[in-house]
């Protein structure tokens, strides 16, 4: 079930303050910057880079996910490995709310997120 207006607006302010700390400078947001989509009951962050050779084609890598589990009331935090496989994020695999997942992803303590 995807989320409620309420829920979606909650997580909609949550991560564009996020996005608002995080963003790299205006003069280099045409080749990187970053981003996030809501898929079902999942937020993603990505990283949104032009590719070098040709800057018309622009990639979006997926760099942390946390997905809501109604059923026990908590998000689960994931990483994105090299082998392009979501991981679960051992140092905190659990939080309680959106801003909580954005907080974990902003210190990176373990430099999964943004390396």
């Amino acid at each position: 079930m995807a989320f409620n207006d309420f829920d979606m607006k909650r997580i909609e302010k949550a991560t564009d303050a996020f996005l608002a700390k995080r963003r790299p400078p205006a003069h280099i947001r045409a080749d990187l910057d970053i981003g996030y989509r809501i898929s079902g009951q999942s937020v993603e962050i990505l990283e949104i880079r032009s590719q070098w050779d040709d800057r018309s084609i622009v990639h979006q890598h997926p760099i942390a996910k946390a997905t809501y589990v109604r059923t026990q009331n908590h998000w689960t935090v994931f990483w994105m490995r090299a082998s392009l496989k979501w991981q679960s994020y051992e140092p905190v695999p659990t939080v309680a709310s959106i801003g909580e997942f954005l907080q974990v992803v902003d210190a990176d303590a373990h430099g999964c997120f943004f390396g």
